[in-house]
């Protein structure tokens, strides 16, 4: 590699890659690649039976195998606006650019060493900048703030932190941290029979990260508010399970739910109700807002005020998860957590007896792996940072806007179609849907059950865009989750025309 590094290889291989991801305005990217790019990616991968599996080829031959044959087989969720599934975030340009000095650095970023590298520092004014982007006051009182590989492991920390808070306010003074004592033992000296974690349509990560921490996906309990309107949590429900005897509980608040997008709460009220819930019985809050919390940051006009009036009171929470790789536009793998105490992290997370690892907190600023999952950790911060330092608070609400305006557009072209239904009305009804609940993402299903079990498949097959396939109500149905800066009102058109023509083959091959 010396060689390569003379040669001017990095340089030559960097122009490769922008050429290769460029994206054309006359021609737009596939959100799909085509089949025979992935069976020629399938079949160049090394083979163990080759004598020269384990052959180095250089430096060259292998940038020309990743960029002619892998790269044609990669999937178009960053070169197309109209890859909307999964919530799958785009990257902005000047997030790239910061994910690439990320890796030509190649900061570690385990300890906090202020003389010997700013990356800390940098990180915690990311961290410090979000929460003011997110409207959630001043950053001590949220002390304990790091950076994570996505929702799912912010969620493993929430958890683990309610379960810290919740087990530690019930045993008797003097006792040593649950991180200490371990659950059994902890739950034992605090006379806890069992924990709780009580949500609605929570995430499948809130099920994953409870078996994580110990607490059993069975330890998850739905409390839905109705039939009509399973993404609300029922606060009276809630009541009732935080009055159990020998029973601590987590609350987990979807903002927003995967499928519809929609609140677990409808605002401040049903918040601070749940705040005093939590108060008067020792129970945690943590709010899953991977996606859905970042429509506190929508402009706030009239346009978007049922989404903003949603998402107020969030901020009456004990932990907080987001996602940077979702709607921040930021590359995967980036994730964020907030919460109140950063002895509550520390408790979980720190590392004792490591005296190699040493780096003291200073300036307010703790050593990140004292306070998160990872001891060795990549610079994921300085992408969140450059899209903050670059777009600022007035370029981010309009690339979010951005989102929600073609989310909108396109959920009026399936409500408005007669072939197919809007779905998660709510008690509007099943298929009529307020356009002013509709934030990023869109739930729908074609009327015709025939053509409803075929429609995925058939949108997918024009490699025009893209949409994740799902259940809902024991149906299938369609959701487009809109997620890209790349986002245009006018891609709308193509989705009317795209489900016109659908629905117009299927039936014509029908008769």
């Amino acid at each position: 590699m010396e060689g390569g590094l003379k040669d001017g290889f990095l340089e030559r291989a960097y122009s490769r890659i922008r050429r290769a991801a460029s994206v054309s305005t006359a021609i737009p990217a596939r959100t799909l690649p085509r089949p025979e790019a992935i069976s020629a990616a399938r079949a160049s991968l090394p083979n163990p039976n080759d004598a020269d599996y384990l052959k180095g080829r250089g430096d060259q031959v292998t940038l020309d195998h990743m960029l002619g044959t892998l790269a044609p087989a990669f999937n178009g969720q960053n070169l197309s606006g109209r890859y909307w599934g999964f919530v799958t975030g785009s990257t902005l340009p000047i997030a790239e650019v910061a994910d690439n000095i990320v890796t030509a650095y190649d900061q570690n970023v385990h300890a906090h060493l202020p003389e010997q590298s700013i990356s800390t520092e940098v990180e915690d004014a990311a961290l410090r900048m979000l929460l003011h982007l997110l409207d959630l006051g001043d950053p001590s009182t949220w002390e304990g703030r790091t950076f994570t590989t996505g929702a799912t492991a912010s969620n493993i920390l929430g958890l683990a932190c309610g379960r810290e808070a919740v087990l530690s306010a019930r045993l008797p003074p003097g006792s040593e941290s649950v991180g200490e004592l371990g659950l059994l033992s902890a739950c034992a000296l605090a006379h806890v029979e069992k924990i709780q974690v009580l949500t609605s349509m929570g995430h499948s990560s809130i099920r994953k990260a409870a078996s994580i921490v110990g607490l059993g996906r069975a330890s998850v309990k739905d409390l839905l508010y109705s039939d009509k309107e399973p993404w609300r949590l029922d606060l009276d429900a809630v009541e009732r399970e935080l009055r159990q005897e020998g029973v601590a509980n987590i609350i987990s608040v979807s903002a927003g739910e995967v499928n519809t997008g929609r609140f677990a709460t409808t605002g401040f009220e049903e918040m601070k109700r749940l705040r005093e819930l939590a108060d008067r019985y020792g129970a945690w809050i943590h709010v899953d807002g991977a996606f859905g919390f970042f429509a506190r940051i929508l402009p706030d006009t009239s346009e978007f005020a049922r989404l903003r009036s949603m998402t107020t009171g969030l901020e009456l929470a004990d932990s907080i998860t987001l996602d940077g790789h979702k709607l921040l536009n930021v590359p995967y793998d980036n994730g964020v957590f907030f919460t109140r105490k950063a002895s509550t992290l520390t408790g979980v997370c720190k590392n004792p007896n490591a005296a190699y690892l040493s780096g003291g907190a200073s300036c307010g600023i703790q050593t990140p792996l004292d306070i998160g999952l990872e001891n060795s950790r990549r610079f994921r911060a300085l992408p969140v940072y450059a899209a903050l330092v670059s777009e600022g608070r007035e370029g981010l609400a309009a690339m979010m806007a951005r989102m929600v305006r073609l989310a909108r557009a396109i959920a009026r072209v399936v409500r408005d179609s007669k072939h197919y239904a809007l779905l998660a009305g709510g008690d509007h009804g099943e298929e009529w849907v307020d356009l002013q609940d509709v934030s990023v993402v869109v739930l729908f299903r074609a009327k015709d059950d025939a053509l409803n079990e075929v429609l995925v498949d058939r949108i997918h097959r024009t490699g025009e865009w893209y949409v994740s396939g799902t259940k809902w109500k024991g149906q299938t149905a369609c959701r487009v989750a809109v997620a890209s800066w790349r986002a245009d009102v006018e891609d709308a058109q193509l989705v009317e025309r795209g489900l016109a023509a659908i629905a117009t083959e299927h039936f014509a091959s029908a008769r």
